[in-house]
C-alpha cells in the first residue's frame, strides 16, 4: 500500500508559520466572540496563558523528538498504545466533522449575500449549500495534498488574513473619525461579569479559537532545520493568531451593536455598516467574495488533516486496512467519502432545531467539548512521553518541572472548560436547558467511547529507536 510522502526538508520557517496560521485563524469565530465586546482581550489573555502557551511548548518538544507523519496520533500511540491513540485521533476527527457544518454555514451565509440575504434563515438553502460545499472540498482533496495545500494557502492569505487586517484598520478609522461606537470603552466593559455564570460559557468558544496548533506536526519531518525552526514557527504563529483574533473581534464589537449581531454573518454586518457610512458599498461584494474564498480554503485544508492520522492508524492495524486505501495521488478517498457521509447526517440537526443560531451554537459547543477530551489525552501523553524519551540532540525540550507545569495547566484548563461548556450563554436562545445539556452529554460520552470500543486490539509498532529511546 502506498504511503504518504513528502519532500524532505521542503518547508521553510515562513511556510510553517503560514500553515499554523491557516490551521487556527478563522473568520468564523469573530462574530461569536464579538458578542463579549471589550471583555475579549481578557478572555484571550487567559486562554493564551493557560492553554496556548502550554500547547505550543509541548508541541515544540514532541514535534522535534517525533517528527513523523501522523502527528498527535503517533505521540499518543507511543505513550498509551494504539487503541488509546486511535480513540484520541478519532475524537479529533469527529469534532472536526461537527465543526465543518458550522464554518460552512458561515460560507453559505456569505454566498447568500449575492443571491438573497434573507436566505440565511432558509434551512433548505443553508443545508443544501453546506452539504454541496463540503463535497466540493472533499473532491479538491482527492487530487492530493499538493493541490489542496496550494488552494488553502492562497485562499487563506486572500480571504482570511487580508479581511482580518482590513477590519482592524476600519475600526481604527471608525474611532479616529469619532463615529458612534457600539460599545463604550469603560473599565467596567473590559472585565467580564462573573456574577452570571452563563456569561463565562463563552470561554469555551474562545478557547476553541486557539485550538489546532498541534495539527502542523504532520509536516514536522518536512521542515528545514526542524529543531530550530519549529519552535520559532510556533512562537511567531501563536503571537499572530492571538493578536489578529483579539483585534479583529474587537473591531466587529465596536462597529456592530451586540443585540443586532448575527452569530454567522456578523463580519459582513461590520463591513456593510462601515462601507455604507463612507459611501463605499460597491466594495462590499469584493470583500464578501474574499471571505468566501478564504473560508472555503480553510475547510479544504482541514478536510485532509485528521484523515491522514486515521490512515496511519489503519496501517497500524487498529482500523481495517482497507480504510487506509489511497488513490494514485496518495489521497485517502475512502475515509474522505466516509467523512462526507457523516457531515451530511449531522446537518440534520439544523432541521430539528427551530432557531438557526441555536443549532449553530450547539454544534460549536459539542465541537469544543469533544476537542477538550482530545486535549486532555494529548497533555497526559506529553507527560508520559517526556519521562520515557531521552533528549534528542538539538531538539527543543522542556525541563521536567516545565513539562509537568505546562501539561498540568493544560489538563486543569480543559477540565474546567468541559464543565463550563454545559452552560449555555444568555445571548443564545435555548428552549430547553435539559435538551441542550442532554445533547452535549450524550455526544461527549458516545463519541468518546465508541472509537475505543471499535478499535482493533493490536500491538503498537516499535518506534524508531532514535526518536523514542527510554531515558536512563
Amino acid at each position: 500500500m502506498a504511503e504518504f510522502t513528502t519532500t524532505k526538508r521542503s518547508l521553510s520557517l515562513f511556510s510553517l508559520v503560514m500553515i499554523n496560521i491557516i490551521a487556527i485563524d478563522s473568520l468564523r469565530n469573530l462574530p461569536v466572540n464579538a458578542v463579549n465586546g471589550f471583555t475579549i482581550p481578557f478572555y484571550y489573555l487567559i486562554a493564551c496563558l493557560v492553554f496556548l502557551i502550554p500547547c505550543a511548548l509541548i508541541t515544540a518538544e514532541l514535534a522535534t523528538h517525533y517528527p513523523q507523519t501522523g502527528g498527535s496520533y503517533v505521540w499518543i500511540r507511543n505513550a498509551f498504545g494504539p487503541r488509546i491513540g486511535f480513540m484520541a485521533i478519532a475524537i479529533q476527527w469527529i469534532y472536526n466533522v461537527f465543526w465543518y457544518p458550522t464554518i460552512l454555514a458561515f460560507v453559505a451565509a456569505n454566498i447568500a449575500y449575492f443571491i438573497n440575504p434573507a436566505l440565511i434563515d432558509n434551512k433548505i438553502y443553508m443545508i443544501s449549500l453546506i452539504i454541496g460545499l463540503f463535497f466540493a472540498a472533499t473532491v479538491v482533496n482527492s487530487f492530493g495534498m499538493k493541490t489542496s495545500s496550494l488552494i488553502s494557502i492562497f485562499s487563506a492569505i486572500v480571504g482570511t488574513i487580508i479581511p482580518m487586517v482590513l477590519i482592524i484598520f476600519i475600526a481604527i478609522f471608525w474611532i479616529v473619525k469619532h463615529k458612534v461606537m457600539a460599545i463604550s470603552p469603560s473599565f467596567h466593559n473590559w472585565i467580564p461579569n462573573f456574577s452570571n455564570s452563563q456569561n463565562i460559557a463563552f470561554f469555551v468558544v474562545i478557547l476553541f479559537s486557539v485550538f489546532g496548533l498541534e495539527m502542523s506536526s504532520t509536516h514536522a519531518e518536512s521542515v528545514k532545520k526542524p529543531e530550530k525552526n519549529y519552535p520559532k514557527a510556533l512562537l511567531y504563529s501563536s503571537l499572530f493568531v492571538v493578536i489578529s483574533l483579539t483585534l479583529s473581534t474587537l473591531a466587529i464589537a465596536i462597529i456592530v451593536p451586540a443585540q443586532k449581531l448575527n452569530l454567522i454573518s456578523g463580519l459582513d454586518q461590520a463591513f456593510s455598516l462601515f462601507l455604507s457610512a463612507e459611501h463605499l458599498s460597491f466594495l462590499l461584494p469584493l470583500i464578501v467574495l474574499a471571505i468566501i474564498i478564504g473560508s472555503f480554503g480553510s475547510i479544504a485544508a482541514w478536510v485532509i488533516g485528521p484523515t491522514k492520522a486515521l490512515v496511519v492508524a489503519a496501517d497500524d492495524g487498529v482500523l481495517p486496512k482497507a480504510l487506509g486505501y489511497r488513490n494514485k495521488r496518495n489521497s485517502p478517498v475512502l475515509l474522505l467519502a466516509l467523512q462526507a457521509i457523516f457531515v451530511t447526517a449531522i446537518c440534520g440537526l439544523f432541521i430539528f432545531i427551530k432557531n438557526f443560531n441555536t443549532s449553530y451554537w450547539i454544534l460549536s459547543a459539542l465541537t469544543a467539548q469533544l476537542a477538550i477530551i482530545f486535549y486532555i489525552i494529548f497533555f497526559a501523553a506529553a507527560i508520559k512521553l517526556h519521562k520515557k524519551t531521552a533528549p534528542k540532540a538539538n531538539a527543543f525540550r522542556l525541563k521536567t518541572w516545565g513539562m509537568n507545569l505546562a501539561a498540568g495547566l493544560g489538563i486543569l484548563t480543559c477540565v474546567f472548560a468541559l464543565f463550563i461548556g454545559f452552560i449555555p450563554p444568555t445571548s443564545v436562545e435555548i428552549h430547553s436547558l435539559f435538551s441542550y445539556e442532554a445533547i452535549l452529554i450524550f455526544g461527549v460520552v458516545f463519541f468518546s467511547l465508541v472509537p475505543f470500543l471499535i478499535a482493533r486490539k493490536t500491538s503498537a509498532p516499535t518506534p524508531n529507536e532514535n526518536l523514542s529511546i527510554e531515558a536512563n
